[in-house]
């Protein structure tokens, strides 16, 4: 079989595996599936989900998904990664922040902005706090935090 043809069904095949292999815990997944739905104006109901998934467009061509934790303030909604210099993720999203979120079956087109303001930083972990009963500030020598928040795409 030539090489060509080979990649050609390498390709199919993954494309095929990409609809069904959705990330769990800290397994990664594929493509999200799921209802497509409009954002909301207050993300306050992700207060009853401990876990979403979030869809990155990664540089090999296949999305990437995982699961992560959100946060939701004064109806706006935020995501973080936790140790982010170890993921790949993080760095994708700064190359292209217009990524898909799955909460419960729903699926929503959204933009990440990077959190720089140290108020707004605090604010994120202050909620995430709330949220998942995390001591505020992190004990000393906890990994490192990056929040964004989450928006329309334009």
């Amino acid at each position: 079989m030539n090489a060509i043809l080979r990649i050609a069904l390498a390709m199919v095949a993954a494309s095929s595996l990409a609809g069904c292999l959705a990330p769990q815990d800290q397994r990664p997944g594929l493509r999200l599936t799921g209802e497509p739905t409009a954002l909301p104006t207050d993300w306050s109901f992700t207060d009853a989900h401990k876990e979403i998934a979030l869809q990155v467009r990664a540089p090999y061509l296949l999305p990437h998904s995982v699961t992560i934790w959100c946060a939701a303030l004064d109806g706006q909604l935020y995501v973080a990664a936790r140790d982010p210099e170890t993921k790949r993720w993080p760095g994708w999203v700064d190359r292209r922040p217009d990524v898909r979120l799955r909460i419960g079956d729903a699926i929503y087109p959204v933009r990440l902005t990077p959190l720089e303001d140290p108020n707004q930083v605090a604010q994120a972990r202050g909620a995430y706090s709330a949220k998942y009963r995390l001591p505020n500030p992190p004990p000393p020598g906890s990994p490192p935090l990056r929040y964004w928040r989450v928006a329309p795409q334009r």
